[in-house]
C-alpha cells in the first residue's frame, strides 16, 4: 500500500522587508509631512517618499524606524526603477497618533471647502437701458383723472377728515399736484389731438403716394431687364435640330415678360 506525499507548505513571508542597511542621508522628520502624506495607523505606517513621492511603508517602529526599499512609480511597471536616494532612509517620528489624526480630521473641512462647486448657469437678463434712452410713456388727462379720484377716494386730507392741532383740515399736496396735472392736460388735450391728427393724415399721404410710385417702379425695373427677357425668349423659340423629345415637358413658347 502506497500513501501520497504530503503537499508541501509555503512558509508564512513577512509583510515588510528587513534589511540592516541604513542610508547616510538625513533622517526624514515626520512633523515636517502634511498630515495627508503620514500614515501613523498602529500596524500600517507608511508616508510619501519626499524623493519619488511613492507611498513606503515605515518599518523598525520598535527600534530605528525607515523606509523599506521600494520602486518609483506604481507597481507592475513596464520598467520600474529603484529609488536609491529614499530606499532605508531612517524616519524621525516626533509626532503622537493622536495628534497627527486630530489634524487629519481638521483638515477634512479646510479641502472639502477648496473643492468646485456644481456651476449653475445664471438666467441672461436684458441690460437695462441708460437714463438718456429711456423714453417715459406720454400721459392723457383721462389717465390723470382716474388717479386723482382713486386718490381722493383713499386719502383722508382730500376727504376732509384729517384736521390738526387746532382742528383745521389739513391740506394735501398729492391731491393737488393731480389736480393741477389733470387741468394742465386738459388744456393741452386740443393741441395734442391735433398733432396726433395731422401724423395721421401724414402717413395716410406717405401710403398714397407709395402705393401710386409701386407701379411707375415696377415698370422701370422691367424695362432695365427687359433685353435680357426678349433675347432668353428669342433662344427659347428656336427648336434644335432632330426629333423632339417625347417624355419631357414642353417648352414654353410665350413671352415671361407682361405686355406694357
Amino acid at each position: 500500500m502506497t500513501t501520497k506525499p504530503a503537499m508541501p507548505r509555503a512558509r508564512n513571508r513577512r509583510r515588510k522587508t528587513r534589511t540592516a542597511q541604513v542610508n547616510h542621508r538625513p533622517p526624514i522628520i515626520a512633523s515636517t509631512l502634511n498630515a495627508n502624506q503620514l500614515d501613523l495607523s498602529p500596524g500600517k505606517e507608511h508616508l510619501v517618499c519626499p524623493d519619488c513621492s511613492t507611498w513606503c511603508p515605515v518599518t523598525g517602529m520598535l527600534g530605528t524606524p525607515k523606509l523599506v526599499p521600494h520602486h518609483t512609480g506604481r507597481a507592475g511597471a513596464a520598467e520600474p526603477r529603484r529609488c536609491t536616494a529614499g530606499s532605508n532612509r531612517r524616519v524621525t517620528i516626533d509626532v503622537e497618533v493622536s495628534d497627527w489624526r486630530t489634524e487629519l480630521i481638521e483638515a477634512v473641512p479646510t479641502t472639502a471647502s477648496r473643492r468646485a462647486t456644481k456651476v449653475l448657469p445664471k438666467p441672461k437678463t436684458k441690460p437695462a437701458p441708460a437714463t438718456s434712452q429711456i423714453r417715459p410713456a406720454p400721459l392723457s388727462a383721462e389717465q390723470v383723472r382716474q388717479a386723482f379720484r382713486q386718490h381722493q377716494q383713499q386719502c383722508p386730507a382730500c376727504k376732509g377728515e384729517a384736521t390738526g392741532r387746532e382742528g383745521q383740515p389739513l391740506p394735501c399736496r398729492d391731491g393737488e399736484r393731480l389736480a393741477v396735472t389733470f387741468l394742465r392736460l386738459l388744456r393741452q388735450e386740443p393741441k395734442r389731438r391735433t398733432v396726433r391728427e395731422f401724423f395721421a393724415r401724414e402717413r395716410r399721404r406717405f401710403d398714397r403716394q407709395y402705393a401710386a410710385a409701386a407701379p411707375a417702379k415696377r415698370t422701370s425695373q422691367w424695362a432695365v431687364v427687359l433685353p435680357k427677357v426678349k433675347d432668353a425668349d428669342t433662344r427659347r423659340s428656336h427648336l434644335p435640330a432632330g426629333d423632339a423629345p417625347t417624355e419631357s415637358p414642353s417648352v414654353p413658347l410665350e413671352t415671361l415678360h407682361p405686355a406694357c
